[in-house]
Order: C-alpha cells, then structure tokens, then sequence
C-alpha cells in the first residue's frame, strides 16, 4: 500500500534527493575547506607573537603566560640545546632550533591539520627556543558539529515543507481519482474545478472534456437505441394489426389487398432500416471493405440520374446535369449510395414541376459535386443536425415516404472515411444544395 502511495513517493523521493545533496555538500565543503584554507601564516604569526610575550616577561612569569594560553589549547614550552624534548618530538625534528642563522619561526611538523608544531629560535639573549602546539581539533570538530546539525535542521524542516507541499500536489489528484470512480458508476455529469493553468490544470480539463464527451456518446446512443426501437415498433405494429385484422375477417375481402400493399411497404421499411444499420454499424467498425479505384465520375453521376429517373414522372421533375470529364479515385460502390442518397432525397422533398440541378465543378486541385433542389428547404434551426443519425426535419413526411433519418449519416460516413467533405446550404422554402468536395 505504501509504495502504491503517491504522496508517500512524492516524500521519499525528495527527501533522497535532499540527502544525497546535503552529503555531497558536506563532503565537498569538507574537502575544499581541508585543501583551500590555510592557516599556515596565523600559526607562524601565532607563535612569534608567544615568544615576543615570552620575552619581555619575568623568567618566574612564563610558566604562567604558558598556562594561561594552555586554556585556549596553545600549549608551548622554553627549552634550551641539550634538554628533554617536549611533545615527543625528535631530535631531527628539532634540530633546526640551535642554529645560530634561523631567527623566525618555522613548522616543526610538515603535515598539515589542525595540530602544529611550532619552533621560534633564540627568543632571549641566553639562547631559548619555544616549541609551541596550536591545537585547533576541538574548534574545527565543533564547526563541523554546527554544520552538520544545520544540515540536518534543514533536512527535517525540509521534509516538513515537502510533506505540506505534497499534499497541495496530491489533493487534485484525489479529486480526479475520486470523480472517475464516480464516472465508473454511470454518473457522466462528474466535473472538476482547477484554477491554475499548469500540469493538474491540464489534465482536469482533459478529463471535464472527456466526461462532457461521453455525456454526448451516452446521450446519443439513448437516442439511438430510443430511436430504433422506435423505427422497428412502428411499423411491426402496422403489420400486426392488419394481419390480425385480415385474420379475424374484420376487414372486406375487396379491401384486403390495400391493407396487404401497406403490410408489404412496412416490410420494405424494416428491410431498408436493417440494412442502413447493418451498412452504418459496418462503416463505423472500420472494417468495411474499402477499394478506392480511379474511374469517370461524371459517367458514374449520369448513370445514378438514369437509374433513378422512374421517379422523377410522378412529379413531373426537370432534372438539369451541368458535368466535366473528371477521373477520381475513392471506393466507386460508396460513392454511388452517396449520389442515390443525395438525389433520392432531393427528388423527395421537391414540389411537382421543380427543379433539380447537379453540377460540377473543379476549384484548387478538388472535384466539387453540388446537388441542387428548389424544394421545401430546411428551417435554420435543423441545418445542424441534419446528419444526425435517426434526424428527420419533417418526421411524418418521412415516414410516408419510407425514410428512417438515416441516409445522410450514411453520406455522411462514407465522406468521412475518404478524407472528403461535405456541407450543406439551405433556406426554408427556397430549396437546399448540398456540396460534395473530392481532392483529386
């Protein structure tokens, strides 16, 4: 549990890293402070000013000047050539004392620390010398001491400061954690509040911009699944309340065909829903065959117009086609649903005797398609939606003409999935023309 703690990690990991630092601090102000200061002049400058005390004092007074200096851990002693040698020091060490031609003071000792051996020759007129110790090891340990007990307030109070800072960084994340559990439960309208434009503030919005988006897919597949169920109730409804009748004898002889022909059309419209869902579900699994091959479209556009002329009759529609010679290359299968959709609804929704117009167009290196009706139009408030799956701008309408709200999705997706664009102009009353944009 602890080592899954993030907070715990977040302490640890910067405590280590505090340590690591106040170690090698301390051991490179070590090393520098032993090999940079040097305190070889105040040892010799200390030692010349003793024997100058030494020699203006009583003979009787010295051992007290030397006694009172032992305090301060200075330590020296007067001897003269052919006496014992103070503070085990040998005779080579010492020999350089007697000599008539040395008058200031020298290290006894060559190695460096915080003890020296100092000789000062001839401090009086009878031919003395002083040996003076200067032990520094109690100061230098106590400044170590002080450093080392600073270092580690700072650690400790540094580990505090972390600790506290840690929690500001942690509490975010709590939240976030928190607010996904509570999405995990199926509640989508969970989001966070972060002031601050950093790291945290990016992730929370990230996650509000996630949550806001699954909302939507949640809210379009209630839709969906409402809407289909909806689609397919409809007309088993139809079809099982004419059988019954037509079974029960309720309904004449002579008017059982014309509720047979309605059973037919309600059958054909759970043919045609079934198979635009079994198309989108295949468009949106990614798995769809996909053969983009180069071919005439202007000839494919020809051919879907004759192909759909027996509709235009009942109308009395004057279908105008305005194409170039263009060769594109996408899946020639979709795009031909694409161009059926298109016309077959614009054939729909127009009045008799209008007019439907497809025209082409080749603008900065793309083939433009635009298909054109003077028809009924669609109200500024649907042009958002209208390829929404399951949209329909006139729902009754629709249904009587066997539509499901699901051919512009269709157009929709198979546009999407070349890369393509498409977009829509309409005014209510005056028509609607949608434009198909190919890069060629």
């Amino acid at each position: 549990m602890l080592k899954k703690n993030l907070r715990i990690q977040i302490v640890a990991t910067f405590i280590m890293i505090i340590l690591l630092s106040l170690f090698l601090s301390f051991g490179i102000t070590r090393l520098i402070s032993e090999r940079e200061i040097s305190i070889d002049e105040p040892f010799l400058t200390i030692a010349s000013d003793i024997a100058d005390l030494l020699a203006v004092a009583e003979p009787d007074r010295r051992n007290q000047v030397l006694e009172i200096l032992s305090k301060y851990n200075i330590h020296g002693e007067v001897l003269k050539e052919g006496h014992l040698l103070p503070f085990s020091l040998t005779e080579e060490e010492t020999s350089l004392l007697f000599q008539t031609d040395i008058t200031e003071p020298f290290f006894l000792n060559k190695k460096e620390g915080p003890v020296r051996f100092i000789g000062v020759p001839n401090i009086d007129d009878s031919g003395s010398s002083l040996i003076v110790k200067v032990d520094f090891t109690y100061f230098s340990e106590a400044i170590q001491r002080i450093i080392l007990i600073s270092l580690i307030l700072v650690l400790i109070i540094g580990s505090l400061f972390i600790l506290l800072a840690s929690n500001y960084i942690i509490k975010p994340v709590r939240k976030l954690t928190s607010a996904a559990k509570e999405m995990a439960t199926g509640n989508l309208s969970v989001r966070l509040k972060y002031k601050k434009n950093d790291e945290l503030g990016e992730l929370i919005n990230s996650f509000n911009h996630m949550a806001s988006e699954l909302q939507k897919i949640d809210k379009m597949r209630d839709d969906f699944v409402s809407n289909v169920s909806h689609e397919i109730q409809s007309p088993i409804t139809s079809i099982r309340g004419f059988t019954k009748a037509i079974r029960d004898g309720v309904i004449p002889q002579e008017q059982q065909k014309e509720h047979l022909d309605i059973i037919y059309e309600e059958t054909l419209r759970l043919s045609k829903l079934s198979d635009h869902l079994l198309r989108l579900a295949s468009l949106d699994s990614e798995n769809h065959p996909f053969n983009p091959v180069e071919y005439q479209l202007d000839e494919q556009l020809r051919r879907t117009v004759l192909v759909l002329e027996p509709l235009w009759p009942e109308k009395n529609l004057d279908v105008e086609l305005d194409l170039k010679p263009c060769k594109v290359k996408v899946d020639q299968d979709l795009f031909e649903q694409v161009w059926q959709n298109l016309i077959t609804n614009a054939i729909k929704y127009s009045d008799k005797n209008d007019k439907i117009e497809v025209k082409m167009e080749i603008v900065d290196k793309e083939v433009r398609i635009h298909v054109k009706d003077n028809g009924k139009g669609i109200p500024e408030k649907d042009l958002p939606y209208v390829f929404d799956r399951f949209y329909m701008v006139d729902k009754a309408r629709s249904h009587l003409g066997g539509g499901n709200g699901l051919g512009l999705s269709i157009v929709r997706k198979i546009i999407e999935l070349h890369g393509c664009q498409i977009n829509v102009k309409s005014e209510e009353g005056k028509g609607s023309c949608f434009t198909i944009s190919i890069p060629l």
